[in-house]
């Protein structure tokens, strides 16, 4: 899978610690302190990363660009603080000129992102590109929101989660080779053939709202 060059961009022993050690010992992933929350929520709204480090590109695949045999998304919500460096998503994760991707081990399965940035409102927007291993990479648009989501660990002692929840996806098509902006709360789309897109209508440019439910 390659990277759309339209695209305009605005481990394992940390789970021994997890079980064995406890949130104290496990700072990577539990998050304490409400600072600490609030400054990975701006960092993720400013480059989607948690600590520096790339939001693993196989949640989208997990939210559902990777099972088209649903209409809709089934997990819609993952802790971004814990996905980062985790064993379930392990595979390794590369970086070219702003996309971000991860290929299964042992599998031709692929998928990677772009982020392309935050709204006046706060909401984190990106393209994904997902490809099971044909001739097809299938693109769709992703209107996520952040939040911080008090939770207790294994010892019963107050973390906060960073959600990151999908509030709306967008089919772009296969091999979209299109540009998505955003400009304060509205994300365009262009290039956009019929039959795909928000409307399945022949529009080759589609404005979308980005708001919250």
């Amino acid at each position: 899978m390659r990277p759309t060059s339209r695209l305009r961009a605005a481990g394992g022993l940390a789970l021994f610690c997890l079980l064995a050690c406890g949130g104290d010992a496990a700072a990577g992933v539990y998050v304490q302190t409400a600072a600490q929350a609030n400054a990975l929520v701006a960092e993720l709204r400013k480059s989607f990363t948690v600590r520096g480090q790339p939001i693993p590109p196989e949640i989208f695949r997990d939210m559902g660009d990777g099972d088209m045999a649903d209409s809709g998304s089934i997990w819609v919500t993952v802790d971004a603080a814990a996905a980062v460096g985790s064993n379930l998503y392990y595979d390794e994760i590369k970086q070219e000129h702003g996309w971000i991707s991860q290929k299964k081990a042992g599998s031709a399965e692929e998928i990677g992102y772009e982020f392309i940035g935050a709204t006046s409102n706060g909401l984190l927007v990106a393209v994904a590109a997902y490809s099971g291993g044909g001739s097809g990479d299938f693109f769709t648009l992703h209107i996520l929101d952040v939040a911080v989501a008090p939770a207790f660990d294994d010892n019963g002692k107050l973390y906060r989660r960073i959600n990151l929840t999908l509030d709306r996806s967008v089919a772009l098509g296969d091999r979209w080779d299109g540009e998505a902006k955003i400009t304060r709360n509205v994300v365009t789309i262009t290039k956009l053939g019929p039959g795909v897109g928000i409307d399945s209508g022949k529009r080759q440019t589609v404005t979308i709202e980005a708001v919250r439910p």
